[in-house]
């Protein structure tokens, strides 16, 4: 006779070991994120004239300009550097939390939401 609820093998006993993987996995990461959060990303454009600096959380913390990029006849020539090198930066953080978010799951695709 079969028996009724519960699951054979001792199912519960691994349920129990896979809550604590995925507690452990959740403090890496918040540990991880936090530590992101700190890492700074500089991107440089023009040949060196502006540079950008960002946070892991993607904010702006630096921008630098050289003197003679800063000409008041051509301000689209500024803006567009000074746009292109925060682009990078902010592409250099996008992609050191992506890396971490793959060596956190083991590449399982896990990331950036579920592949299911």
């Amino acid at each position: 006779m079969a028996k009724r609820g519960g699951f054979p093998g001792g199912m519960p006993g691994n349920m129990n070991n896979l809550m604590k993987q995925a507690q452990r996995m959740q403090r890496q990461m918040e540990e991880n994120q936090k530590e992101m959060e700190t890492k700074e990303f500089t991107a440089k454009a023009g040949g060196g004239a502006v540079e950008v600096t960002v946070t892991g959380k993607k904010e702006v913390t630096k921008v630098k300009l050289s003197e003679e990029v800063v000409d008041p006849d051509d301000i689209e020539m500024l803006e567009d550097l000074v746009m292109a090198a925060t682009n990078e930066a902010l592409r250099m953080a996008e992609e050191a939390g992506a890396e971490m978010m793959n060596k956190m799951t083991g590449g399982l695709g896990l990331g950036g939401g579920f592949p299911f």
